[in-house]
């Protein structure tokens, strides 16, 4: 994928972003709340104002705000739910026709009325720009979309997918009006017309303002009359001292661990209170099997029995993360713990020796951990380093670490010139398929040469067409086994997810979300 799905940046175990809860509320028809306008500052940028291009967490955060899908997941729920449809379902069993009706009388912030020709002109755009930043990588599964009528979509898809509405719910379902946009270009001019709770009335490089849209009509009950959204471009210690000067009523994405933990520590002085949720963002080291080191299973699995997550829990993130045993983390149908039914939490210089003497290795190893200083958190460099530390300390490896700038790391990487690299992970929807097939699926996104028979050719598919979802657990599992068996990656942590507010502030709890959608609609100033 690109931007997003691609390893977008990760909030606070390195910054802010999302956390436990959803929020939605009950079905309005959009005059806007009574409450004043909320100001929210973030240190990561918005790239796009198009849905056919912006595949970033800031860029999302817009979208989920501005344009409606069909579903969206609810509060405190995982499984989507009608949004702009009245209904939506598979009319096959074969989980590869999924037909929507729309509500009646919906309409774009313009007055615009939204029909069935702007779904499917919205996807077939997407398709057609095909952006390099965009989420079109999404659905490689779509065939057309047919509009039997102004009310009625049918995505016809090309292998059965019983994902495909939790993708549909994430901001790449985003409906743009067809009057507004171009088939076969992006919009360029930072201005948006949706049909969500609210309307962008204007986007400069160092904010973006919101209103209340007037025409909305859909399942949530705004609280507020606006939102002004400050960007701090990765300026963390001027987000933190606007929060204690009261220029912003909430910091979301970019405060560092250290400055969560200090905040919590005197949040009675400050005036400003955090707001803890988890998540489910994570980090993996990512093994490149056709490196001459790397690539021999022994060594892998040598790292794996030294890794002593918790000491980079306490010591790197001062406590905001979770240690994660496998894939798919945890509040994720299908997790398991497979990297510690193996290896254990605890390191073991004896097991990490005997799997490098079944490799025939008996000299240390020398080893190069790559990575790149802020794209995947502020803390990044220095998790490496003390993973090389834990490394060297056994005795068993010589291992450094070398820092290069993301767009020159994702070149190396996709020549192949790194054996062991970091990579961070957000996802687009909370279904366990966004944390397997992405990685271990044809065409990887991790760019490490790894395959597995059983993992593509029955796991996955078998698992996408799975309509049932409580019923791909087996199959998870044994994906997971399968993960932790070979070791092409390493899950190291499970973001916690934390938010700083100002006291007068409600409702954050409720925007804070594992599938990434931060609700603009549920804050409320007192």
């Amino acid at each position: 994928m690109n931007m997003r799905n691609q390893w977008p940046v990760l909030p606070i175990v390195a910054g802010l972003a999302s956390g436990l809860l959803a929020g939605c509320g009950s079905q309005v028809t959009g005059s806007g709340g009574d409450g004043s306008a909320v100001v929210i500052g973030m240190s990561d940028d918005v790239l796009a104002t198009d849905p056919a291009s912006g595949y970033d967490p800031g860029s999302w955060l817009l979208f989920n705000n501005v344009f409606q899908s069909l579903l969206s997941f609810p509060k405190g729920g995982t499984e989507p739910e009608p949004d702009a449809a009245e209904d939506c379902g598979f009319s096959d069993t074969r989980t590869k026709v999924y037909e929507c009706t729309l509500k009646d009388g919906l309409k774009f912030s313009n007055g615009d009325a939204l029909t069935s020709e702007d779904v499917k002109f919205s996807f077939d755009r997407m398709l057609d720009i095909d952006d390099a930043a965009g989420p079109a990588i999404m659905f490689p599964m779509l065939d057309k979309v047919e509009t039997p009528d102004e009310k009625t979509v049918v995505f016809k898809l090309k292998v059965p997918d019983a994902t495909f509405p939790s993708k549909i719910a994430s901001g790449a379902g985003s409906i743009v009006d067809h009057r507004q946009y171009d088939a076969d270009g992006l919009r360029e001019d930072g201005e948006a017309v949706g049909s969500g709770p609210y309307r962008l009335d204007s986007f400069g490089e160092d904010e973006a303002t919101f209103s209340t849209n007037e025409h909305y009509k859909g399942t949530a009950e705004v609280k507020n009359t606006g939102v002004t959204l400050k960007f701090f471009h990765g300026d963390q210690s001027g987000l933190k001292t606007a929060l204690l000067d009261d220029r912003v009523d909430i910091a979301y994405r970019g405060l560092t661990a250290a400055d969560i933990a200090d905040t919590d520590t005197n949040d009675d002085s400050s005036g400003v209170e955090v707001v803890e949720g988890s998540s489910a963002e994570v980090q993996h080291l990512v093994f490149n099997m056709d490196d001459p080191v790397a690539g021999k299973l022994g060594v892998r699995r040598a790292i794996a029995h030294l890794i002593d997550r918790e000491a980079l829990i306490t010591d790197v993130y001062q406590g905001t993360a979770d240690p994660l045993y496998s894939i798919i983390p945890a509040g994720i149908a299908g997790h398991n713990t497979a990297f510690f039914d193996r290896y254990g939490a605890s390191p073991s210089r004896t097991a990490a020796a005997a799997a490098l003497e079944d490799e025939g290795i008996t000299d240390k190893v020398d080893l190069t951990l790559w990575s790149t200083p802020s794209r995947y958190g502020p803390a990044t460099d220095q998790e490496l380093k003390a993973i090389a530390a834990q490394l060297n300390a056994s005795g068993l490896f010589e291992a450094d670490v070398r820092s290069v700038a993301y767009q020159q790391y994702e070149k190396d990487i996709a020549a192949g010139k790194y054996g062991v690299y970091v990579k961070g992970w957000v996802p687009d929807y909370p279904d366990p398929d966004n944390f397997t097939a992405p990685f271990f699926g044809e065409g990887n996104v991790l760019g490490n040469n790894y395959t597995d028979t059983a993992i593509t050719g029955t796991l996955i598919p078998r698992t996408a067409a799975q309509s049932d979802r409580g019923a791909t657990a087996d199959d998870y599992g044994r994906l997971q086994d399968i993960v932790a068996e070979q070791v092409p990656v390493l899950p190291i942590w499970q973001a916690k997810q934390y938010a700083v507010v100002q006291e007068n502030v409600y409702g954050l709890e409720n925007c804070l979300d594992a599938s990434t959608v931060f609700r603009f609609w549920e804050l409320e100033k007192g």
